[in-house]
């Protein structure tokens, strides 16, 4: 008897869904719109996570100045999960054209660049009145107290020590892009380095 009993639940579990459904389970109809309820929740959820980086609508673009293949590789990576769109240079010479050209929200940058280094490619971006309200941030291993006088003279709004860390890098970007044209109020508790 026992042994019908667990051949007749194995072969409840082999039935085909629509056999199930005529046996007291939800209509079709309704286990279809759960399926549908299901997936646009799925949805929105999966737009809000991609609109944190997006300002009205439209993706924030970053620029990334960075010569090293795999620190611009991460930052890459971490931003555009976030939602933000990121162009790249990889000198200074590049930094400046894409600068002018790419229009981004925020420009990240490595002081140790190839052809000009981050504190002349930081005055020679300020330079540009396109760029005049744009944040700089220099991502630096120059962590220094001299070293951070040194860059904010040359121009960068703030900087972020490396290495970076992954968990804490969105934020960290997100200061200086919350802060307003003009606003200094916060960027110089902004600076990690």
């Amino acid at each position: 008897m026992e042994k019908r009993a667990r051949e007749k639940a194995g072969d409840k579990a082999k039935k085909p869904a629509i056999d199930i459904v005529r046996k007291g389970a939800p209509e079709p109809w309704a286990v279809r719109l759960e399926s549908e309820a299901r997936r646009h929740r799925e949805s929105l959820l999966q737009r809000s996570r991609r609109s944190a980086g997006k300002a009205n609508g439209m993706k924030k673009r970053i620029l990334i100045i960075e010569d090293n293949e795999h620190n611009l590789y991460l930052m890459t990576v971490i931003l555009q999960k976030k939602g933000y769109e990121v162009v790249s240079a990889r000198d200074g010479r590049q930094g400046i054209a894409l600068g002018g050209q790419a229009k981004p929200a925020l420009i990240l940058l490595d002081i140790q660049l190839p052809i000009m280094d981050g504190y002349s490619l930081s005055r020679e971006l300020r330079e540009n009145p396109a760029l005049a309200d744009v944040p700089i941030v220099a991502v630096t291993s120059y962590a220094m107290a001299g070293n951070r006088q040194q860059i904010l003279a040359a121009g960068c709004t703030g900087c972020i020590e490396k290495p970076i860390n992954p968990d804490t890098f969105v934020a960290e970007i997100e200061r200086y892009l919350s802060n307003r044209p003009g606003d200094e109020r916060d960027y110089e508790h902004n600076s990690d380095c």
